[in-house]
């Protein structure tokens, strides 16, 4: 359609907030239901249209509003013929295109112009669906206090499974926060050579160092001493009424009596703090404590947010961060060994064994709400299957099936099969009509964008609070759900046809929509610092 704004990448919320101006048009336009009654209640824009994503529903809709908002709006739920050319007429920067519409008994039905969407994102290239929509600044500090002395630097052999939950999840949040355009640094720095930092990288994790002989005992020094003019140290008085029953915890057994003790919930009272539980009480200061202050005085002097992680949890076994990943890789060997046999030797193998252990780690870890816990199979007799949809490997499997795909086309290129793909001002997109091709394009490549920018809305949309909610499982949940879809159409749709120049039109377009998905792909991987195998 000619009313699609070129400059303008097409995006799902600025079109549902136009189709909701169009649908309530001005108040005044809007009948009432009886004179005198006062004036109608308006249901929140935002939930006057809903996307849908299911292909039983996008066989006959992209967004409907139902008959109850629409009753809601109008007395007896009929759509005025004004109200439904400006719905039909619908344009705006980044709004998708509208083909048509029609009451129907469900609601108000809206069928995009799917072929003038098609070539509005792939045309170009789709570069600008596989970043943020917006870029942020601002410093943004990621502690992880799994990662601090306590008194001594962690090891693989100590760390517990949920300890590397927290660091995976502080990974995952810089990358997202960085795409944003944040300037992001983590703490604690931990010595370099360090076996937990061996660990972590070959997760894939590039956490900062520092010499080992690396100290921090003049701020350390002064934050002690701050804390023991603090005004919220706990007095004698305090301790007294504490210890011989007038409330708050009980001396313990070998407790040091002449501890430092600060009242934290004066603190969080007369600071005004929000989020915070309000029955603590008060903490010992210990020296570990203050090193951790320490680190994270250097790196920052503003608020502090908070993201909680749940626990994780193994039934029946216990295992380290070490032996977990010893276990995951063990097994994504001997899968690898039992598909592919003896071609599994090698540096190229190992290093695929690698990413492909990394992934299944990160997925199980990362695809659940980051305040839930997590529970594993560590069973050392389960495999970790290289082809069902079980998280990382599935991830991994189906984008390795599009470098298959276009180096196959290549060389068909090469053989004089098929000629070089054409500019996309060439093609005619009204050949992908497969619902599989629409549901890629309308549930994944358009609404990416928007899904990197949750990331930054969340810690912009607190109110200040000490705990931030980010939606750290979406990445994992869309990469599955993405790898779903595409291996139902892969499987069902032979894209490198018959090399007839007939076919070539559709080809192309497929390989168009193909290519975008690849980089969407590497995109949405990247923010889980994985790198794409070219082939399994």
């Amino acid at each position: 359609m000619e009313n699609i704004e070129e400059s303008s990448p097409l995006r799902i919320t600025p079109t549902v907030r136009a189709l909701s101006s169009a649908l309530r048009g001005k108040r005044e336009n809007v009948p009432d239901s009886s004179q005198g009654s006062g004036d109608r209640i308006f249901p929140d824009p935002e939930k006057l249209w809903f996307k849908e994503s299911s292909a039983k529903n996008l066989r006959n809709r992209d967004f409907l509003s139902p008959t109850t908002m629409l009753h809601t709006l109008y007395a007896d739920g009929q759509v005025p013929p004004a109200v439904m050319s400006r719905v039909l007429s619908l344009r705006g920067s980044g709004v998708l295109p509208v083909a048509g519409g029609e009451v129907m008994g469900e609601g108000l039905r809206v069928r995009v112009d799917r072929a003038a969407a098609f070539r509005a994102v792939l045309a170009g290239g789709a570069a600008e669906y596989l970043t943020p929509s917006g870029q942020k600044q601002g410093c943004v500090v990621l502690n992880c206090p799994a990662l601090h002395p306590k008194p001594n630097t962690p090891t693989p052999d100590t760390l517990t499974l949920g300890q590397l939950r927290t660091v995976l999840l502080a990974d995952h949040m810089g990358a997202l926060l960085r795409r944003q355009g944040f300037s992001v640094s983590y703490c604690p720095t931990l010595p370099e050579d360090s076996d937990i930092i061996t660990f972590l990288r070959t997760l894939g994790l590039d956490w900062p160092t520092a010499p080992a002989n690396w100290t921090n005992e003049e701020r350390e020094e002064k934050l002690q001493e701050a804390l023991e003019n603090s005004p919220y140290r706990e007095s004698e008085t305090e301790r007294g009424r504490r210890t011989s029953g007038g409330g708050g915890r009980k001396t313990e057994e070998g407790e040091n009596e002449g501890a430092l003790r600060v009242n934290l919930k004066r603190v969080f009272q007369e600071e005004g703090l929000l989020g915070y539980d309000p029955s603590l009480g008060t903490c010992t200061v210990h020296r570990d404590s203050v090193s951790h202050l320490a680190q994270l005085d250097v790196a920052t002097a503003d608020c502090t947010r908070h993201l909680v992680c749940g626990p994780v949890k193994t039934p029946g076994s216990h295992l380290t961060a070490a032996q977990y990943l010893q276990l995951r890789r063990g097994q994504m060997k001997e899968a690898s060994e039992m598909k592919y046999g003896d071609q599994v030797e090698g540096q190229t193998w190992d290093d695929i064994i690698r990413v492909m252990t990394s992934a299944t780690v990160r997925f199980e870890l990362l695809s659940t709400v980051h305040t839930s816990p997590v529970t594993l199979d560590v069973q050392r007799e389960g495999s970790v299957s290289t082809k069902g949809p079980r998280g990382g490997v599935f991830v991994m499997y189906n984008c390795a099936r599009l470098h298959t795909l276009f180096d196959s086309y290549e060389r068909g290129v090469g053989k004089g099969l098929y000629p070089e793909i054409p500019d996309g001002s060439e093609l005619d997109f009204s050949a992908l009509k497969e619902e599989g091709e629409w549901l890629l394009l309308f549930n994944y490549l358009i609404p990416f964008s928007e899904l990197l920018d949750q990331s930054g809305q969340a810690l912009d949309c607190e109110g200040g609070a000490a705990r931030v909610n980010i939606k750290t499982e979406q990445i994992c949940k869309f990469l599955v759900s993405l790898s779903k879809d595409f291996s139902s159409y892969y499987n069902r749709v032979h894209v490198l046809g018959e090399p007839l120049p007939h076919l070539f039109n559709q080809m192309f377009c497929r390989l168009y929509l193909l290519r975008a998905l690849r980089e969407l792909y590497h995109s949405a991987l990247d923010t889980l610092n994985l790198p794409p195998i070219r082939q399994l």
